[in-house]
């Protein structure tokens, strides 16, 4: 049976001339589990939301979408909030009500359920998704893997045909990202509902899925099962294919590769690996492969756990002591922080949702001041220095929701605004902006308002704000969200390029493949302060959830592979 059938699917933006659904022809089975992919703006978001009539942006549409059989147009706004499941990007956005169990049966008391249907679902609901120890709370007090498994939750209370989720964990850490997929493999394979979802962070997606949809400039580019679908796209040498599994990017890169089918997760992956190296004489010598458990331990670091690299420059940015919380009699948020950030470090933060990470920068942005022990910028309060002196040429902070950063009604009246208070001319300013549009590829972004775009490409216009004010420190958070696997490349270079001319660059991410690769120095957040870091090869190498996928891919062999490059150099160069 048939869940959704799209025909001829067309839709175009107010004012735009370019088409952002082009020609789209899918259909989706009952009980299928779809992933779909593509570079930022691509369209995935907007098909997406056609799928929920309530939801499709304003605009010009053509074709016909079906659901399980009749058209979407024709079914009636309670059958659709009912049977048509939707979690959005920010779980913020979803939450209506102040305690947990009331958000439960928010959605059923909408619908006009009976008292005692609405108990027994919300109890099912709770238990189904381990919701009772967390029954009574506030929502304000939930992690953001707690409210975006809340929200999941929320809509399953309604028994709905399609669950439809929009990049849903873009803001979560590795860990609670995982106990969401699980869930939702959960509610797919015992409940037989049908999982429509986009999301950039494939390496946990796709060995969960049915199906990969690419999409490019608005078209279907490929559908096929996932290995198949991310062969042709190496294939095609797609920029997309940055964006698979680092099992499969190994694989197809190195030389003499020979498996039947690309790999998908790592266990694929390592049984790949194993026959690729018994094939090589040298093998067991080059890898350790005759020792994985010995392999793993030998690799001592140089210096003790907890100590980054030590570097000669000045100190950027200090915390001594810092504790902070928000409320006077609230739990401390910041407990003890002392750390050392030097000039011209990338410097990269990783840790669970919630655990002050987010805190931090706010401190050294002197927006938030500790209640004891001291933050300083070269030596200077933050909270103390005026704006202009703060903000010019000094600090530049991009902040988790990039929404907050807009204020104007286009993207390229946003961007000149960021520029009026320099003493730069008129000209000098449209270079600035011209450039910095360029490196963002906001060229066909400019006229639009900046709430009217995707995820991806609010982050690429939100940075492109920062930067234009030349900033020395910059303060990133969570930059990479909702950005494809080939504007990360991009990022990165640019990122690189500006830590290379002395700029000092502050990440706080869960994104742990684009800061071990990326990053100098690598720092975990537990509890309100940094309780490890270490230099980014040696940090990731003694993790077993905070850690690459190619790293955990390799380890019973070599404990020293981090990144995907390392792992291709390395199997190249096997015999």
């Amino acid at each position: 049976m048939e869940t959704y059938r799209i025909e001829e699917l067309n839709f175009t933006f107010p004012l735009q001339e370019s088409k952002t659904l082009s020609h789209i022809n899918l259909t989706i089975q009952s009980g299928e589990f779809v992933a779909i992919c593509g570079k930022s703006g691509s369209g995935k978001s907007t098909l997406l939301r056609q799928l929920k009539s309530i939801l499709a942006p304003h605009g010009e549409p053509s074709g016909r979408i079906l659901f399980c059989g009749q058209p979407l147009e024709e079914v009636d706004p309670r059958t659709q909030a009912a049977q048509i499941g939707f979690v959005l990007q920010n779980p913020d956005n979803q939450i209506v009500t102040d305690k947990v169990w009331h958000e439960l049966a928010f959605g059923l008391e909408n619908l006009g359920f009976d008292q005692r249907t609405i108990r027994l679902r919300v109890a099912e609901m709770a238990s189904f998704f381990g919701i009772q120890s967390w029954f009574h709370r506030d929502v304000s007090e939930l992690s953001g893997g707690q409210k975006q498994l809340l929200n999941l939750a929320s809509i399953m209370a309604m028994h709905p045909a399609v669950l439809i989720l929009d990049e849903p964990t873009s803001q979560l850490d590795p860990i609670a990202a995982a106990e969401f997929l699980a869930a939702l493999t959960k509610i797919n394979r015992e409940l037989g509902t049908t999982i429509i979802m986009t999301e950039h962070r494939l390496e946990e997606v796709l060995p969960i899925t049915d199906r990969l949809i690419l999409m490019d400039e608005g078209a279907v580019l490929a559908d096929a099962p996932p290995a198949q679908a991310g062969e042709a796209l190496f294939r095609m040498q797609h920029p997309m294919s940055a964006s698979m599994p680092s099992p499969m990017q190994i694989y197809a890169e190195v030389d003499g590769a020979s498996a039947s089918a690309y790999p998908v997760t790592v266990k694929e992956g390592r049984q790949w690996l194993n026959d690729f190296l018994s094939s090589r004489t040298a093998a067991p010598d080059t890898m350790a492969g005759d020792c994985p458990q010995l392999s793993s331990r030998t690799a001592a670091p140089d210096t003790a756990a907890g100590e980054p690299p030590q570097s000669s420059k000045q100190v950027a940015i200090t915390f001594k002591d810092v504790w902070f919380k928000y409320d006077k009699h609230g739990p401390d948020v910041l407990k003890d922080l002392s750390l050392e950030i030097r000039e011209g470090q990338f410097y990269c933060v990783v840790g669970g949702n919630g655990t002050g990470k987010t805190t931090a920068l706010s401190l050294i942005s002197g927006i938030r001041q500790p209640y004891r022990g001291k933050v300083l910028i070269g030596g200077k309060n933050p909270a103390k220095m005026k704006a202009n002196e703060l903000f010019i040429n000094h600090l530049g902070v991009l902040p988790q929701n990039p929404q907050t950063l807009f204020v104007k009604k286009t993207v390229e009246q946003d961007l000149h605004d960021m520029l009026a208070d320099t003493a730069l001319s008129k000209e000098e300013k449209s270079a600035k902006v011209a450039a910095i549009v360029q490196f963002a590829e906001l060229e066909h972004l400019l006229s639009m308002h900046p709430y009217d775009l995707s995820g991806g490409e609010q982050q690429r216009a939100a940075l492109a704000k920062v930067l234009l004010l030349e900033p020395r420190i910059l303060l990133l958070d969570e930059p990479t969200k909702g950005l494809d696997g080939f504007f990360k490349e991009k990022l990165a270079a640019f990122l690189k390029k500006l830590n290379d001319s002395g700029v000092t660059i502050v990440m706080i991410s869960h994104d742990i493949e684009f800061c071990a690769r990326h990053g100098e120095v690598c720092a975990l957040f537990f509890d309100g302060g940094i309780i490890a870091s270490d230099s980014a090869g040696r940090f990731f190498s003694g993790n077993s959830f905070y850690t690459t996928a190619a790293n955990r891919m390799v380890r019973h062999v070599w404990s020293g592979g981090i990144t995907i490059e390392d792992v291709i150099e390395r199997c190249q160069t096997s015999s």
